[in-house]
């Protein structure tokens, strides 16, 4: 049967082949060293009497079980009443200390252990693998001592981090307030605003109106065409929105859609291209707003192409532009 000295040679051998760390060094290394209490107790490898071999045999019992504490109380006793074991004593209880499963572990007790031993036995065969344990403990306080101050390191820049979200947090708000005063503003000049537009600019596959005055964007809107919206209009019931450019010659305050101001459609182009296919060209194509009744729509009724060739936007923006867009106004229609 090998010593514990034999043991520990062994673990040593196996860990420098595979290079482990010293946290698993150390806890392999644990392990061969709690091995060895039972297989000296089976084999007389002291000569403290059967008392002294008993109390070690509980002892190693109460560590298999977990109960760390009550073990080191054993080891006490041992201590107490059979000084001539004490070198083996605190070496098992410099493992127990130090055992990574041991919850209430504490390096500081341990190294005690081993340094005592070291110190007042100097002929104990343990004493070797205490100065071993000495200087692995060591370097285990140093990691953990390094993995507290990065794990410290790392809250605090947590915390930074998390204030500058904060920051950031309030800096957009701020913006935000300020976005939706400068909009309220524009708003309050606009309906301040009396030169009227005079130009009508739809761009079908944008689906964008831009009421312009002398080559200055005024406002924008989003808008709604026909159910058929590729391409200009070239019959009555097409659902196609034309394409061209027109002037508002009328109003119908009495249209079931809200404020309609009619699209001088058909053009002299319109007409022709209709004559030329045998058909009507139809008419009636107005920029209006939402059906009557239907007002509460908004302005969620863009997301769809619903007229039947006009060009709508919702009640309020129509509200603008009737009162922006006098008739004789041109309206440009692209693609």
């Amino acid at each position: 049967m090998r010593s514990s000295s034999t043991l520990l040679t062994s673990t040593k051998t196996y860990t420098g082949k595979k290079q482990r760390g010293i946290g698993e060094y150390l806890r392999l290394f644990f392990v061969c060293i709690m091995i060895t209490p039972i297989l000296i107790c089976g084999c007389s490898y002291i000569d403290g009497g059967l008392q002294a071999r008993s109390i070690f045999q509980e002892a190693n019992d109460l560590f298999n079980q977990g109960k760390y504490e009550a073990s080191l109380g054993k080891y006490g006793q041992i201590i107490v009443k059979h000084p001539a074991e004490a070198d083996r004593t605190l070496f098992e209880m410099g493992i127990i200390y130090a055992y990574p499963m041991n919850g209430q572990k504490d390096y500081q007790k341990s190294l005690e252990c081993f340094q005592k031993l070291v110190r007042d036995y100097p002929d104990s065969e343990y004493r070797r693998d205490s100065q071993m344990m000495i200087f692995q403990i060591h370097n285990v306080i140093i990691k953990d001592k390094m993995i507290a101050t990065q794990q410290t390191q790392i809250e605090t820049s947590r915390q930074e981090v998390k204030g500058k979200e904060n920051e950031i947090s309030t800096l957009q708000k701020e913006i935000e307030t300020l976005e939706q005063k400068i909009v309220m503003l524009e708003q309050k000049i606009f309906a301040l605003r009396t030169e009227p537009a005079d130009k009508v600019l739809i761009e079908k596959k944008e689906r964008r109106l831009t009421l312009l005055s002398k080559g200055e964007v005024i406002k924008t809107y989003k808008i709604a065409l026909g159910g058929n919206p590729v391409g200009p209009k070239e019959m009555q019931g097409d659902n196609k929105t034309p394409e061209g450019t027109y002037i508002i010659d009328s109003r119908n305050r009495n249209s079931d859609y809200h404020l309609s101001l009619h699209v001088s459609y058909p053009n002299e182009k319109d007409k022709i291209r209709a004559k030329e296919l045998g058909v009507s060209p139809g008419g009636d194509i107005m920029i209006h707003g939402i059906k009557n009744g239907l007002s509460w729509v908004g302005t969620s009724h863009a997301e769809v192409d619903w007229t039947k060739g006009c060009i709508a936007v919702a009640d309020e923006e129509m509200e603008e532009i009737d009162r922006l867009v006098p008739n004789g106004t041109i309206v440009e229609i692209g693609p």
